[in-house]
Formats: structure tokens, sequence, C-alpha cells
């Protein structure tokens, strides 16, 4: 009889309610990345929501979770515990998880009552629809539970497995695993890319060669000041900005940034939506500016209260090297608000902060922050602009600044940072560059 009526439950879940986990399911695996340090070893991998949907049968996106999967193999002699908060502060229970993603018997009431109401023959089924629900939001929760990473103490000689449900993050996931015990605590860092965010596609400089210190000062000097439009023809924001390091070093020093997506209809309608409501959408478009014919490959933002609000961050890879690490050149503008113009096709435009040294030393200050720049300097090369004569963008935006771009070399762990060897003389003069102390601009 038990039997019957397991396969009468596993029957409503999949064809009346289409509820269908397979926790079994788990190509995600193919992309883990691990760190061991003495006798622990750490391994994280983030599925993609398509992946999560397939495991826990419901899209944990549209509820805003997102499924990290964690596994510690602990070969010491004593025992360890996961510090779940320094993992991520928001993290959630399996139980508070399934909550969340559960069917709403409100919401499949009305849905389907209104579809009854059209079509009577199909009222009939309304209740198996409810009770299908019942029963599937039950399910879920004792799948969330199962799958969930453990509570409690790593056991010495002891490997465990499982799902920590966190706040989502499309497109780079951050994690941090911290391992206490009385004795010591372990910390690993994780940058993790996640399937699934649109990125525009941008076409990349020609490997070039490695410079030292020298030759990359001559390489700054013969820099434009600003970006341009796709023909060069007009300029656009100034290039205030050199960052040398590594894609995954710049992932790891732009923690709290997103990476946009490129713009489609849905990308669009989503933009428009945050638009009109005023809230945020970390991944919205930025509209390409251009270098050398070649629009950003890298595009960051940091959202803030609004989609109106926000930091933007271009980067375009230049080929070179120093330090055996990659040369970025980029922009950095703060967006203040939105207004109307005939340059653009949708006649909005956001309006950027003026004052748009600020914006690169924020990111100057948030990376010393970090402890994450190895070495830096101001250098002259965007020209000077007066409050009284200012520049203007490619929207028609004016802006000043003292003519210096930040230049950043990051590392690869926690640092202090050292000013690049170049001599101090007047900004105004080719190649200048100024002390910033360890936290100012």
């Amino acid at each position: 009889m038990a039997a019957v009526t397991n396969r009468i439950v596993e029957w409503i879940e999949r064809f009346v309610i289409g509820y269908a986990p397979n926790p079994h399911e788990r190509p995600f695996l193919a992309r883990t990345a691990t760190q061991a340090r003495d006798d622990v070893r750490v391994t994280v991998a983030v599925p993609s929501d398509r992946e999560a949907e397939h495991i826990f049968g419901v899209h944990l996106a549209h509820r805003g979770l997102q499924a990290v999967w964690l596994e510690i193999t602990n070969e010491a002699r004593e025992a360890l515990w996961l510090d779940r908060v320094c993992l991520d502060p928001d993290y959630f229970t399996a139980a508070e998880a399934a909550r969340l993603a559960r069917y709403a018997m409100g919401k499949r009431l009305l849905a389907f009552g209104l579809l009854g109401w059209m079509y009577l023959p199909l009222l009939p089924i309304l209740p198996l629809k409810l009770w299908g629900a019942r029963i599937a939001n039950r399910r879920m929760t004792e799948v969330f539970r199962e799958l969930s990473f453990p509570g409690g103490a790593i056991a010495a000689r002891q490997r465990v497995s499982g799902y920590v449900f966190t706040p989502l993050d499309e497109g780079v996931k951050h994690v941090n695993v911290r391992l206490l015990n009385a004795a010591r605590s372990l910390e690993f860092e994780f940058t993790i890319a996640v399937p699934g965010l649109r990125l525009p596609a941008a076409e990349s400089a020609a490997v070039g060669a490695e410079v030292d210190e020298a030759g990359l000062r001559r390489w700054l000097e013969r820099q434009p000041r600003c970006t341009s439009n796709a023909a060069g023809t007009v300029e656009g924001d100034p290039l205030n900005l050199v960052i040398v390091g590594e894609r995954t070093r710049l992932e790891e020093g732009f923690r709290s940034w997103d990476e946009t997506e490129t713009l489609t209809p849905a990308t669009a309608w989503k933009t428009v939506r945050a638009f009109v409501l005023e809230s945020r959408y970390r991944y919205s478009p930025v509209s390409p500016l251009y270098l050398d014919g070649r629009q950003q490959d890298l595009a960051l933002q940091r959202a803030r209260l609004s989609l109106n609000e926000r930091l933007h961050l271009r980067l375009w890879a230049t080929g070179l090297r120093f330090g055996g690490q990659p040369i970025w050149i980029g922009q950095v503008s703060r967006d203040i608000g939105v207004r109307l113009t005939l340059k653009t096709w949708n006649l909005t435009t956001h309006l950027i902060d003026p004052e748009v040294d600020e914006a690169r030393d924020y990111v100057l200050n948030s990376l010393l922050a970090a402890r994450r720049v190895a070495r830096l300097g101001l250098i002259a090369g965007v020209d000077a602009a007066s409050r009284e004569a200012p520049r203007r963008n490619l929207t028609g935006d004016p802006y000043f600044t003292d003519g210096r771009r930040a230049v950043l070399v990051l590392s690869a762990i926690e640092t202090k940072a050292e000013l690049l060897g170049w001599s101090m003389s007047t900004a105004d003069e080719p190649g200048a560059a100024r002390a910033v102390p360890n936290g100012g601009g």
C-alpha cells in the first residue's frame, strides 16, 4: 500500500505540479576550484540557475537564491568548524530557502482558478493542483535539507559536502571559507565564474611585449587622454585609470562590483523597469566607448540605491605585460542621475558627476582598503580641465579633472602598497607622478 501511495505522490509531483528534482545531476562539478592548506582541502563550485533547477526542481534565481556546493576534507587530528557568516552573512538555512522557493498556494489558486472558469472542464482539477502543490512543498523541504551542507563540527579524518544557500550573484561568485577550532583559523578565498550572464563580446588587443618600468612610463605618455566614439572623431570620457593584473585579480579586487550584461530586448526591458521603479539592476548594460576603434573588453559597475546611481568602470586589454601581468587601461565615472538628450536612441542618458577624479580616487581607495595594491602612482596624461573650462563627454556632460590617471599594480595576496619609482614633480609635466598616502586620494 505504501509503495502505491508513493507512486501516486510521485505522479502528482511530476505531472500535475511539474516538480521533479534530480539531486544526482551535477555537471557543475567539472568547474570546481580546490585549495589545500596543511591537512585541510576545500573544494567549491557554483551551479548555474539552469543546473540548479534540475537539481532542486525549481528556479532558485527567480527567488533571489543561489546554491554554493562545498566539500571540505579534514585530514587533521582535530575537528573544524565552518564559519557560515564569513561565507555569507546573509546565508539562508535549508528550511528558509525551501520556504522561499515553494509553490505559492494563492498564486496557483488565482491562476488556475481563472483558467478553470475560462475552460470549465479544467475546474475539477483545481483541488488536485492545490493538493499536489502542498505535497511538492513538503518534498521540496526534504530535498533542500538532504542536500544542504550539514551543521556542526567537521570531525577529524572526515569529508563533508553539501550546498550552502546564499543570495544570488550572477557572473562571478566570491566565496570565503573560514574553518576554525581552538588552535587555529584557516581561510580560503575563491572567485568562481557562474555561467548564465549575457556578457558582451569584445575584440581583444593583440598580445604585445613585456615592458619594464621605464617602458611602462613611455607607453603611458603615448596613450590618448580620452575614449571616443566608434569612428574616433569625438572624445568621450577620460582614460583615468591603468591597472596591472590578471583578470582573476581584477575580479578579486572588485568584489563588490558586477559585470554588465550585453544589450538585448530582455536586458533593455530590465533596465526600463529598474528606471521606472527606481530600483537596482546590478548587471544593467552600459553603452560602449571606444579606444583605437575597440569597445571595452570588460565593463563593471557598482550598483547603489537605484539604477540611476552607480559607478561605471570600463577596461581595455592592451596586450602588454608588466611584471608578467597584463596591463589594462580604463575609464571610471559615477552616475548621479538621468537626463533627456537627443544624442542617444532612447533620448535619455545617465548624468555623470562632473568631478571625475572622485570616481578614480574611489577605485584607488577601495583597492587600497582591500590591501590588493602592490604598487601605485598618479601620473599625468589626461590633461587638466578646470571647473571654469570643463571638457564634455559624448553625451555632452561636462567634467573637470586634475589631469592625472591612477596606475595600480595588483597583488595576489593582501599587501601594503608602495609608490612606483617615478620622480615626483609638477602635475603638468609629461609623466609626472605624485604620492598618494595609503588609504587616501
